[in-house]
Formats: C-alpha cells, structure tokens, sequence
C-alpha cells in the first residue's frame, strides 16, 4: 500500500463550499455514504455512491490528492477481491465488496481533507466529548501525515544506500522492510516524549473548566447538508428494502 493513502489524512486549507462547512454537518456526509456504502454489496450501486461523492470532491477542490489517495489503497482493494473470491467464488460480490472498501475510504479522505484539525476538535468539545479525548485524536491525526512524510524520507535514504524493497519473494520484502519500520517506530517514540514533556512543561490537565477563543456556529448550509445527507441514506435504504425482502424483518 502506498504512503500516499496517509496523505488523505492531511487537511488542505483552501477556499471551497465544502470548506465552508461545520465539521459536524461533513461528519454527517461521511457517515451517510458510510451507511449507504454498508447497505449495498452490488457493484452498480457502489458506482453510483462514487458519482455523488464525485462532485463534492470537485466542489472541494481536492481532487488530485484523493485520487492519490485512492490509488494508496487499491492494493488493499485487490487485495479483498482476491480472499472474497477465493472464499466465495462470486466476481460480482467480490469485487463489490472491494468497490465499498474504496468508497468508505474515499468519503473519510474527502472528510479529512476538508476538515481542519482544530475545527474538528472544537466541534468534538461542543458535541460533548472529553477534552482528553479530543486531544488524543486531533493529535493523532496531526502526527500522520508527518510520520509519513518522514516514513517516505527514510524510504529514500535507504534506498540510496542500496536497499531494495520490491525485490525477492514475500517474505524477503518484509524483512527488506525492517531497516524502515526500526527508525521509523524509534522517532515516532522520540516524537511522543517530546509531546508529554511539553505537555507538562505546561501544566496540561490542571484546569478542569477549558475556554475556547473560537466557537463553531452551525448555519443554514450546515443545516441543509445534513438533511441531504439524512434524506440520501433513508433513499437508499428504501430502495434496499425494497430490492431485499429478507432484511424487513431484521430492521423491526
């Protein structure tokens, strides 16, 4: 799997429509194609989850990093058709289930994208979340794309050095990739250190009662979009039922 599927992971500060948005309001958008994404293994409808995620994309104007984004993770993709279809020799389920893969991925990469990390941690404190939560998972999502960008400048020191990593069997490629994952394990432990010390350093957690000097206020587009995204997956969950008799029963 290339590195480029962290990348998706990065937020791109520009000036787009679905910028604009609350976190929580695109948080409703993710998870609505995450529910649609969930109730259809046929590869028809996962299409067509692609074509409405599609111009949202475009309005966001992300679209050459999220199709590197995609591309980050076919071989995952490949990698799920190839045990479905073993498993259960049906081309038409297997590579459904490999489309709704890629579809889960390319909705949070749009999400991740558009989604400033100190946006996203104050819409998590005013939704209710402890702030040590908050914190825990804005910084993780701070450290990814850095533990990346210094995962790919490991990756080109070593093989500046001679190292190949696409040589030789399964297993010779895994050990091929120990001279990365050392260092790599090593600064990302470093980095941590230097984290709780500042952290310390600055009496972090004393304080039970945190001010924000922002706060997020949700408008009427916010508003619209989670209605869309509401009326979009009971659509689709209508048009399941209707086509699937059998799940009737399980939803009442």
């Amino acid at each position: 799997m290339s590195l480029s599927f962290l990348e998706g992971l990065q937020f791109r500060r520009m000036d787009s429509p679905i910028h604009r948005l609350d976190p929580r309001a695109k948080f409703v958008i993710a998870l609505s194609i995450l529910g649609y994404a969930m109730l259809f293994t046929e590869v028809i409808p996962l299409i067509v989850g692609f074509a409405i995620l599609l111009p949202l994309v475009f309005a966001a104007k992300v679209f050459r990093m999220w199709v590197r984004t995609i591309k980050g993770v076919l071989v995952l993709a490949i990698l799920i058709f190839a045990i479905n279809w073993l498993v259960t020799p049906d081309l038409a389920m297997a590579v459904g289930l490999a489309l709704r893969f890629v579809l889960l991925v390319a909705a949070f990469s749009l999400f991740f994208l558009t989604t400033s990390p100190d946006d996203l941690g104050l819409a998590l404190e005013q939704s209710g979340v402890p702030y040590e939560l908050t914190f825990a998972f804005t910084t993780a999502i701070r450290f990814v794309p850095v533990l990346c960008r210094e995962a790919q400048t490991i990756v080109d020191a070593q093989r500046s050095r001679g190292l190949e990593l696409e040589r030789g069997g399964l297993l010779k490629r895994i050990r091929n990739y120990l001279p990365i994952l050392v260092p790599l394990v090593v600064g990302a432990i470093r980095r941590s250190v230097d984290l709780a010390e500042a952290m310390e350093s600055r009496a972090w957690g004393v304080s039970e009662k945190r001010t924000s000097l922002y706060r997020l206020k949700m408008r009427g587009r916010d508003y619209l979009a989670i209605l869309l995204s509401a009326a979009f997956f009971l659509l689709a969950m209508y048009v399941k039922l209707l086509s699937n008799q059998p799940l009737l029963p399980w939803l009442l």
